[in-house]
């Protein structure tokens, strides 16, 4: 996966690939809804456990929805050195577009963890038309 929005933190790299599910999503009621693909790979020596997850989510009303748990689809996977861990899910907003951005917590071997870097990445309509003030 070549990921749209990427941030490397302390060796370990996060891609982002957000799509609008149209099947979903129903805007007559306010029901817009995104899956995303993540990509996680572990470019240091030693293996690292993905412990937690923390997210922000922003309408485009500025509405912000802060989500936090263990793992991330029910699992709390460790990922050795150089190898990767893809998970999708999704988001539900009330407007047509957003902004998702987080972190993760990371545990080492050692019991030190430390926090990775979820790149922002939008949630857009894919027709949508973008005007920049």
């Amino acid at each position: 996966m070549s990921g749209q929005y990427r941030a490397t933190t302390q060796g370990i790299a996060v891609s982002v690939e957000p799509f609008y599910l149209d099947d979903e999503s129903d805007p007559e009621q306010g029901h817009y809804v995104w899956a995303y693909m993540v990509e996680i790979r572990n470019d240091t020596d030693t293996p690292v456990q993905l412990r937690s997850r923390h997210w922000t989510i922003v309408d485009a009303l500025g509405r912000k929805e802060e989500v936090e748990g263990p793992g991330v689809v029910g699992e709390e996977p460790v990922i050795e050195p150089g190898d990767t861990y893809e998970y999708s899910s999704g988001c539900p907003l009330k407007t047509s577009s957003g902004i998702m951005s987080g972190t993760y917590r990371m545990e080492r071997e050692d019991g030190s963890s430390f926090d990775v870097i979820i790149p922002a990445f939008s949630l857009d309509l894919p027709d949508a038309v973008h005007i920049i003030n």
